[in-house]
């Protein structure tokens, strides 16, 4: 039989699982594409991102590559990372405008990586795949809220350069080993990764300062006065 505390409110209950509604639907949608995905003609390569194609002045495969994948594993790693990541964020960024900055974040921290790779490796032909740079958008803006309490960080505090620095030699590592499960027989990407963590990095102080509509819990401190980011 269940037991609950009657000292307990109902209302302050927290549930179990309470990831933001719009976290748990980007997750989902990577591995549902990926499914879409296996079943065309030339598995997805047609929507894939070439360094070639900025010589040749073809940009839609800087949005489109984000919906394909390499493997069902690189899907759900990819899904599990932005479920994880993107809720702490979701959880500052409320609302309709809210929900509309993330989705943006995610975006353009996607389609500034797969750029940013392209310009490294200008005029190579190999395919670009994967969710990764918009996702590594999302963790190098959740390493700027602070556990707990959600409080945005500058970029000069040392868990902030501590973890950035932790992220980019794990990214570097294991781009330059290629020991990454799911991406077998691929090149790891790790140039993506770090331009979209630093696309994330720098962008979510704007957002937080633009479209979070509710302040963090409160933060007692010595000084009397209301609390701040």
């Amino acid at each position: 039989m269940p037991w609950s505390d009657p000292r307990i409110e109902p209302s302050r209950r927290q549930p179990l699982f309470n990831a933001p509604l719009l976290a748990v639907a980007l997750a989902a949608s990577m591995p549902i594409l990926y499914a879409f995905q296996v079943r065309l003609a030339d598995g997805g390569l047609g929507w894939a991102f070439s360094p070639a194609d900025l010589a040749q002045g073809r940009w839609t495969g800087l949005f489109t590559s984000m919906l394909l994948h390499a493997g069902w594993m690189h899907a759900i790693m990819n899904a599990v990372g932005a479920l994880a990541f993107g809720a702490p964020i979701l959880r500052r960024l409320e609302g309709l405008r809210g929900a509309g900055a993330f989705l943006c974040l995610y975006i353009v921290s996607g389609m500034l990586a797969a750029l940013g790779y392209g310009l490294v490796h200008w005029g190579a032909s190999d395919a670009l795949v994967g969710a990764s740079g918009g996702v590594f958008g999302l963790i190098g803006a959740a390493m700027r809220l602070e556990i707990g309490s959600g409080r945005l960080m500058p970029l000069t505090d040392r868990r902030v350069i501590q973890s950035s620095a932790g992220w980019m030699a794990a990214n570097l590592v294991i781009g330059l080993i290629g020991l990454a499960p799911g991406v077998s027989g691929g090149r790891i990407a790790w140039e993506a990764h770090a331009f979209g963590y630093v696309v994330g990095l720098l962008a979510i102080g704007p957002l937080i300062r633009w479209f979070a509509n509710t302040k963090p819990g409160f933060d007692s401190t010595p000084r009397l006065g209301d609390p701040v980011d």
